[in-house]
């Protein structure tokens, strides 16, 4: 029988990689930098995505130590060039994609500084949840420096342009609450509790239907930034291909015949 390569197969040290039945965890192992992002991490990052087994079905993203990610290794770019510092961004904008567009939902498990880079790559999950111990900021302006991680497309979809220059232009500090107030996470929970939460709603991610979980992945964003007739289309066409496969008119016939749960008001 042919052996199935571990998770952690071919990653940097500052990673690591397990399973949880049909749940992968990648976690951010650096914690004496408070996980600050090198570019073995992130090309770690790419690996670990484009080589997850067809079985997995959800993603928790989450880290060692007190923090979850205190932004880019600032140490790496001290000598980097302009275009260096171009292909540098670009390669992030891959791997990010990779995630936000990958295969699988992604929920991410925020505690401490989500910070700069970090909070980046927490936008480019599909859910997040914040211990109360965490809190987001962008420090880039006064490190005399702009963000380069897709922050500047995916942050402003989450919390409005004005609210991403306040906290460039001022370096304000949001705490879990305000970030949650402010569309930056989904959830809040007590401090300790992230990684648990987080793998309870990756679970419950992983028993939707795929065609569902794919339809969220790669329809939605689509046709929420299309135009009204275009969205409406992509729409019914979403809508008809997933209703058409084998698995969804079983879930119908199981709800139809009392077999499956309802929704109430808990």
């Amino acid at each position: 029988m042919r052996e199935v390569p571990a998770l952690s197969d071919g990653l940097p040290p500052t990673l690591d990689a397990s399973r949880r039945g049909p749940v992968a965890v990648l976690t951010l192992n650096r914690p004496e930098k408070r996980n600050a992002l090198g570019d073995a991490m992130i090309l770690g990052i790419e690996r670990f995505f484009a080589t997850l087994p067809r079985d997995v079905r959800a993603v928790v993203l989450t880290a060692s130590g007190d923090h979850f990610c205190a932004g880019l290794d600032l140490s790496e770019m001290a000598e980097r060039d302009t275009i260096a510092g171009i292909e540098h961004s670009r390669m992030w904008h891959r791997v990010f994609e990779a995630i936000e567009f990958g295969p699988v939902p992604v929920v991410a498990a925020l505690k401490g500084a989500v910070v700069g880079g970090g909070l980046e790559l927490a936008a480019a999950a599909h859910i997040r949840v914040a211990e109360r111990s965490s809190f987001y900021a962008l420090p880039e302006g006064q490190r005399g420096i702009f963000v380069g991680g897709g922050g500047s497309v995916r942050l402003p979809r989450l919390i409005g342009v004005a609210r991403m220059t306040d906290l460039m232009l001022t370096g304000r500090r949001y705490d879990a609450d305000e970030g949650a107030a402010a569309g930056l996470t989904q959830y809040v929970v007590d401090d300790g509790s992230g990684l648990e939460a987080a793998l309870e709603l990756a679970a419950r991610i992983a028993d939707n239907a795929s065609q569902t979980n794919f339809a969220v992945l790669q329809a939605l964003p689509r046709i929420a930034e299309a135009g009204p007739r275009e969205g409406y289309f992509m729409e019914a066409m979403m809508a008809a291909i997933a209703q058409g496969t084998d698995d969804a008119k079983g879930r119908m016939q199981a709800f139809l015949d009392g077999r499956a749960g309802k929704v109430t008001d808990r």
